[in-house]
């Protein structure tokens, strides 16, 4: 409990005089409170995600209006949440190959971690064993999921280790949100690390946010998102379901991960929610993780993320004692996949936080640290899926549009119990057999299963060869089934055709050939329902 013990020697007095200021273009803090802020961002991580965990997507397209039971003993269930370890094995990689390691570095450790990923982050990993490196690992053509909540929930160490640095976070988040996103995927990570950047040196939240805002490019549609909400905040300060029923009116239904159902993992979407529980928490703990939370969709996430701006701003020592007696409570247990623990992530992330000052031109006088001033630079404009709307699901069972030729059968695959079945999946192992679809549209995802028998294929656009794929996944002892395993969008509008040959050949590693089909899903190019919808009070 060293890093506790001494956060509990910094006296009320120093935390309330002038240590932190901004004057002459410097920004200045001193030891105790840089380390006292840090220790608040990683507090707040574990006391929000564990707030909300009970109730993570219990609410989709809807609030949660049923109770929420938490107590500050529920924090040790911080100990196995992917919103802290994920990214623990990002601060891991920098211990091991330096903070300036390549993006590959961090993907080939985070793809090897012994624990289970979803969305963006699988594919990363994926695309790791098949060669795909990033940026291209991240990208619209090789993940589907580019505009998922991953990189947003796991940038957060990122921000804590730049203090008034949000350049340099901005450069970092660049190159780590591109492991597993693109676009509006990847400014999530960034706005997030903004608002911690800020965090140290201002209270106000809504200048804090407006300031964290202009760190991504005005014309994205995350950007976009957030300029609603501080609106929707100002036309109902006191009313934060009224103004979640415009957003959720206006942007709720732009997603494409889900897309045709009430599971949103969207980045922006979610994001907005964290910028809504700050807003409306108005900087009170327990009112931030409520609201945000009661948003629903991605309900731990987003009240982990929230609370962590939080814990900057005000400092572990300024959280509520009951707060702070969960997070001491399990200050050196290690969390799960990794080598560091509550106390240990504090002390390295403080230690790079020096590292990153003194690099970008700081200097450490005595119990004083201070560096220039930096003026908040936008990131670069991407956007993964231009105007890219859900059309329609296929399924293989339902004969449209789909021929086959060779040996497919139906694989059956039992429940729970063992006591019934039902097909999941068309399957074949055999060298040459042939699936054919036509579809009307501009994209197409071919929907499968990633197993440990998965096998090889050659998929063919319109009469040639886009591309090859590996449908092997045991990494980690996980397998995936109705996930993406190939998918092609920017299409020109029109009729189009895909066709897939099985190769009979696999991954050394797999235990068969097979390859496993459940679906189509098509897109068409149409205006986004969120560019069209005015809220309420708009002209």
């Amino acid at each position: 409990m060293k890093s506790i013990k001494l956060l509990g020697l910094v006296c009320m007095a120093i935390l309330c005089n002038t240590e932190i200021q901004s004057q002459n273009k410097m920004r200045t803090i001193s030891k105790q409170m840089l380390k006292d802020k840090i220790a608040g961002g990683w507090a707040g991580k574990m006391i929000g995600v564990t707030y909300g965990a009970p109730v993570e997507f219990r609410a989709q397209y809807k609030t949660f209006d049923d109770s929420i039971k938490w107590t500050p003993n529920d924090i040790k269930g911080s100990m196995w949440q992917d919103d802290i370890y994920v990214q623990l094995t990002f601060m891991m990689t920098m211990d091991k190959y330096g903070i300036d390691a390549p993006a590959k570095k961090f993907q080939e450790m985070f793809a090897k971690a012994g624990y289970m990923l979803w969305h963006a982050n699988v594919q990363a990993r994926k695309n790791y064993y098949d060669g795909i490196f990033p940026p291209a690992s991240g990208s619209p053509e090789f993940n589907a999921h580019a505009d998922d909540i991953d990189f947003q929930i796991e940038a957060d160490y990122l921000g804590f280790m730049c203090p008034g640095m949000p350049n340099t976070a901005s450069k970092m988040a660049d190159k780590i949100g591109h492991i597993m996103n693109y676009g509006d995927g990847v400014y999530g990570g960034i706005f997030l690390s903004a608002l911690y950047t800020q965090a140290y040196f201002e209270k106000d939240i809504s200048v804090i946010i407006k300031s964290a805002l202009t760190s991504i490019p005005a014309k994205s549609d995350y950007a976009k998102i957030v300029a609603d909400v501080i609106t929707l905040h100002k036309n109902y300060p006191n009313d934060w379901k009224a103004a979640w029923a415009q957003l959720q009116d206006k942007w709720g239904y732009d997603h494409l991960c889900g897309a045709g159902e009430t599971f949103n993992i969207d980045a922006k979407f979610n994001g907005a929610f964290i910028v809504m529980g700050l807003l409306y928490g108005a900087s009170d703990p327990m009112n931030t993780m409520e609201v945000t939370t009661r948003c629903g969709q991605d309900a731990d996430c987003n009240p982990s993320n929230a609370m962590a701006v939080l814990g900057v701003i005000k400092g572990f020592s300024n959280l509520p004692p009951d707060m702070q007696k969960g997070v001491t409570a399990v200050g050196d247990s290690v969390f799960i996949n990794t080598t560091y623990s509550f106390n240990s992530a504090v002390e390295s992330t403080y230690n790079y936080a020096l590292k990153l000052i003194l690099k970008n031109g700081g200097k450490i006088t005595g119990d004083k640290i201070s560096w220039p001033l930096q003026v908040i630079k936008p990131a670069k404009f991407e956007n993964a899926f231009p105007e890219v709307v859900f059309d329609k699901k296929v399924s293989i069972f339902s004969k449209e549009n789909w021929k086959f030729k060779g040996n497919w059968s139906a694989f059956k695959e039992k429940s729970w119990d063992g006591k019934t079945e039902r097909e999941q999946a068309m399957v074949s192992n055999t060298k040459g057999d042939e699936l054919e679809f036509s579809f009307e549209g501009t994209g197409i995802s071919l929907v499968g299963n990633w197993v440990k028998d998965g096998g090889r294929a050659d998929i063919y656009l319109d009469g040639k060869l886009h591309r090859h794929i590996d449908t092997y996944f045991d990494y980690s002892q996980q397998e995936h089934r109705n996930i993406t395993i190939w998918h092609a969008l920017q299409l020109t509008p029109g009729k189009h055709s895909i066709k897939l040959v099985v190769t009979g050949n696999s991954n050394k590693a797999s235990s068969h050939s097979n390859i496993y089909i459940t679906e189509a899903i098509i897109y068409k190019t149409a205006p986004k329902k969120s560019s069209q919808y005015k809220l309420a009070f708009e002209k």
